[in-house]
């Protein structure tokens, strides 16, 4: 089945990434990743954008108040959910210039985990961690060569995982005690199909994929078999997430980068579907 989508901004970010829906903030915010930009849809249309450093790869919210932002190599925590509210770091993670962070997520229990890759894209220079309490962070999955989508099962079970390089969306057990373990292949995307980016997990167990160089966003069931497809007019979609007030809306967000802007007007807007099935609110961080 295929699904319509329409903008919802105009092409706003260079490398739109990691949509994220939280009612307490009034609604969605993204990053523009390489320009080091936070973004902020509000109700009436508008794009807010606020600078946090040279790159932002996560925003996330804190079951405290305010937010996390992952930036190039550090954690970066708000105490309050204004978008303009002051940060502080939490020390640099890693000294390799050539390593950054990229996307990332929380588990159902409130543990952060950010991904990494090499700038230059080098195969295994990458890694999945996970924070500490102290946000010190540790490492879950070594020699990943573009740490992208994670996401739980709606019981909280099962992690969903993106490795864009191996082109694969794969599955891990999870538990408290135990952690992310069990990574085994979930889905293989065909390479004329695109590469797997960012993804997200709805209400029935579905696993939504956007697909990077594929022009759009692929719905898996929880066997693994393909049964919706969300067509972009953009090649770089780049992640997706579930929001509005009723967590129904399908929010994507696409990048601009290396793209004719005359054959592709609205790289680096954000796209909304309305796919007929429910998300889930956004698990957030207890650092």
């Amino acid at each position: 089945m295929t699904i319509a989508a329409h903008t919802v901004t105009g092409p706003d970010a260079e490398h739109g990434e990691g949509p994220v829906w939280c009612a307490r903030w009034g609604g969605l915010r993204w990053v523009d990743m390489l320009a080091g930009d936070l973004l902020a849809l509000d109700s009436g249309g508008a794009v807010r954008r606020r600078h946090v450093g040279v790159l932002a790869a996560v925003v996330r919210p804190r079951v405290t108040g305010g937010f996390l932002v992952a930036a190039e190599r550090e954690l970066l925590l708000a105490d309050d959910d204004d978008l303009d509210a002051p940060l502080r770091s939490l020390g640099q993670a890693w000294s390799d210039e050539t390593v950054r962070m990229n996307d990332g997520g929380c588990d159902p229990d409130g543990r952060f985990y950010i991904g990494s890759m090499a700038y230059d894209q080098s195969p295994g220079k990458g890694a999945l961690y996970v924070s500490g309490p102290d946000g010190v962070l540790d490492v879950v999955l070594p020699g990943v060569g573009i740490s992208n989508g994670l996401d739980f099962s709606p019981g909280g079970e099962l992690a969903y995982y993106a490795d864009t390089s191996t082109g694969r969306v794969d599955v891990l057990d999870y538990d408290r005690e135990g952690g992310l373990t069990g990574r085994r292949p979930f889905v293989a995307v065909d390479p004329d199909q695109g590469a797997p980016d960012g993804l997200t997990v709805d209400a029935e167990g579905g696993v939504w994929v956007a697909l990077w160089e594929g022009s759009a966003v692929h719905r898996y069931t929880p066997e693994g078999k393909l049964d919706e497809i969300v067509p972009l007019p953009v090649r770089k979609v780049t992640a997706v997430t579930f929001g509005g007030e009723g967590l129904d809306r399908l929010f994507i967000t696409t990048s601009a980068l290396g793209a004719d802007r005359t054959r592709e007007p609205d790289a680096g807007a954000v796209f909304a579907a309305d796919p007929g099935v429910r998300g889930r609110p956004v698990l957030p961080t207890t650092l």
